[in-house]
C-alpha cells in the first residue's frame, strides 16, 4: 500500500474535490472522526466545514493547516469497506492525527478503488502537530498495514524500472533524445487529451513541445511531427527531433488514433464535472493568477496559460492529475474559455460564473506578472509511475502492480534522502529570509 500526504491552505478544494465524487456516485464517505453528526448521515461540505473551523480559527503560524492523504492499495488486493476503516483509523492514530477530527472518502472512479483522508495538522489550540520523518513513519505504517491486513508491498524493483520516466527534461546536460523519450513514449499511454494543443500544454510540463510539419514526397503529401526540448522560459533550446526516433507512439497516426479513443471515453466521463466544478471554485474564490494556480495545485490540477507577445491570453489548459484528463477551458465552457481570463487577469473585468453557492475564502490581490510560478509537473505526476494506465483495463500490467502514489513508493533509502534533502533546502530557504 502507498500513503501520500499532501498539505495545503484549502479546506474548501479539498472537501469540495472529494464530496462532489460521492455526489456523482463515485465515492462515499467511509467514516468521520470528531465530525458534527447530521441527522440523516449525509453531509454537505458547507456542513464538514463547521467540524474543522475552531481549528483552524485556533491556527497560530501554520501556513498550511490542511492534511490530504490518499492511500493506496495494489488494485489486486481486495479492500472491504471495513477494513478501509480500521487502516485509515490506524494509520491517523499512528502519524499522531487520531484525536484530530477527519473525514474518509472511498474513491472508485479509476478502478482502482483507494481512500483518501482529508484532516488538519493542528490541534484544538492551534500548535502544530509534529511531522518529523513523517515520511519515514508513514512508510513503516503502511508495511506495518501489509502485514496485518494481508495486502501487496510495493517492490524496490519496480520503482528502479520506473525511476527515470515522466522527468522535465534539462537541455543543459545533454542526453536530450533519451530525456524526450521517457516522457513521449509512455505518455499517450496514461493521459487521456484530444488535440494537438491539449497534448503540447501536457508536453510543456516536461520542458517539451511539439510541431506538425508537412512536405512532398515522390509527389504525396506527407506530414510529420518534431520534438523541441525547451528552457526555463518556454523557448526552443535545441535542434529538432523526429518523432520517428521515439517510436510509432509519438508520431501522428498514434496521436490522432488517441485523440479519437479520448473523445469517446470522456463524452460522459464524471471528470469534466469534478474539474470544471474545482476551476470554477478556484476562480470565484482568487483574485489573480498566481493564487489560483496555486489553488487548483494543491488540488492535482496544472494551469497552462498561453499568451502572445502583447501579453494577451489566448489560449488556458487543465491537466488533472486525478482523472489523468487534460482540458481546454473552452471545451469545459465557454465562461472558461481563454477570453474570460484574459479579461479578468489583464483587465480586470469578473465574469460572473454560476456555480454551487458555498462560501469561498477571500484571498488578497496580487497581479504581479513576475511573481507567477515557473509551470512544472505537478507532484501527482508521480501517479503515473505506479498506477493503471488510463487508456488500459488489463489488471495484470506492469504498472498496476504497483498501485498506488510515488514519491512513497520509493525505496526505504531513497525516500529518507528525499526528505533530508527537501529539509535542507527548507532551512536554506528561512535563512535566505
Amino acid at each position: 500500500m502507498i500513503a501520500k500526504i499532501g498539505r495545503g491552505s484549502n479546506l474548501y478544494g479539498a472537501l469540495a474535490y472529494n464530496q462532489l465524487k460521492v455526489e456523482k456516485e463515485n465515492g462515499q464517505i467511509l467514516f468521520t472522526n470528531r465530525i458534527i453528526e447530521t441527522p440523516n448521515a449525509q453531509y454537505s461540505v458547507a456542513q464538514l466545514v463547521q467540524s474543522f473551523e475552531p481549528y483552524l480559527i485556533a491556527n497560530r503560524n501554520t501556513e498550511k493547516p490542511i492534511l490530504h492523504i490518499s492511500l493506496n492499495p495494489d488494485p489486486k488486493d481486495n479492500v472491504s469497506d471495513e477494513k478501509f476503516k480500521l487502516m485509515a483509523q490506524e494509520y491517523m492514530q499512528e502519524l499522531g492525527y487520531g484525536e484530530q477530527p477527519f473525514v474518509v472518502f472511498k474513491h472508485t472512479d479509476i478502478g482502482r478503488t483507494h481512500i483518501h483522508i482529508v484532516s488538519v495538522c493542528v490541534d484544538e489550540e492551534g500548535k502544530k502537530i509534529s511531522d518529523k520523518f513523517e515520511k519515514r513513519r508513514s512508510m513503516n505504517v503502511c508495511r506495518e498495514l501489509e502485514n496485518k491486513y494481508g495486502l501487496i508491498s510495493p517492490t524496490e524493483k519496480g520503482h528502479l524500472q520506473n525511476e527515470k520516466i515522466f522527468r522535465p527534461v534539462n537541455y543543459q546536460t545533454g542526453d536530450i533524445k533519451s530525456q524526450i523519450a521517457s516522457v513521449v513514449r509512455y505518455l499517450p499511454k496514461y493521459y487521456r487529451f484530444q488535440t494537438l494543443g491539449e497534448y503540447n500544454a501536457l508536453l510543456s510540463l516536461f520542458k517539451i513541445t511539439t510541431e506538425k510539419i508537412e512536405g512532398e514526397l515522390q509527389g504525396k503529401i506527407k506530414q510529420g511531427l518534431l520534438y523541441f526540448p525547451l528552457n526555463e522560459k518556454g523557448e526552443k533550446a535545441g535542434h529538432p527531433l523526429k518523432a520517428s526516433l521515439f517510436g510509432k507512439n509519438a508520431g501522428i497516426p498514434a496521436l490522432e488514433g488517441h485523440f479519437e479513443e479520448s473523445k469517446e471515453a470522456l463524452k460522459n466521463h464524471t471528470a469534466k464535472l469534478i474539474i470544471k466544478a474545482s476551476i470554477e471554485t478556484a476562480f470565484q474564490s482568487t483574485n489573480d493568477e498566481k493564487n489560483f494556480k496555486k489553488q487548483l495545485a494543491e488540488q492535482g490540477v496544472n494551469v497552462i496559460v498561453r499568451r502572445n507577445d502583447a501579453g494577451r491570453i489566448y489560449g488556458i489548459t487543465f491537466v488533472d492529475h486525478n482523472s489523468r484528463t487534460v482540458w481546454n477551458g473552452s471545451r469545459l465552457g465557454k465562461e472558461l474559455s481563454a477570453n474570460t481570463f484574459n479579461d479578468y487577469w489583464n483587465h480586470i473585468i469578473k465574469p460572473e460564473i454560476k456555480r454551487l453557492k458555498e462560501p469561498h475564502p477571500k484571498i488578497s490581490q496580487h497581479n504581479a506578472m513576475k511573481d507567477l510560478p515557473a509551470e512544472k509537473p505537478h507532484e501527482l505526476f508521480d501517479f503515473l509511475n505506479k498506477e493503471v494506465p488510463a487508456s488500459s483495463t488489463n489488471e495484470t500490467s506492469i504498472m498496476e502492480s504497483f498501485g498506488g502514489l510515488l514519491p512513497e513508493a520509493q525505496g526505504e533509502d531513497y525516500e529518507e534522502q528525499d526528505f533530508t534533502n527537501k529539509m535542507k533546502k527548507k532551512r536554506r530557504r528561512k535563512r535566505g529570509q
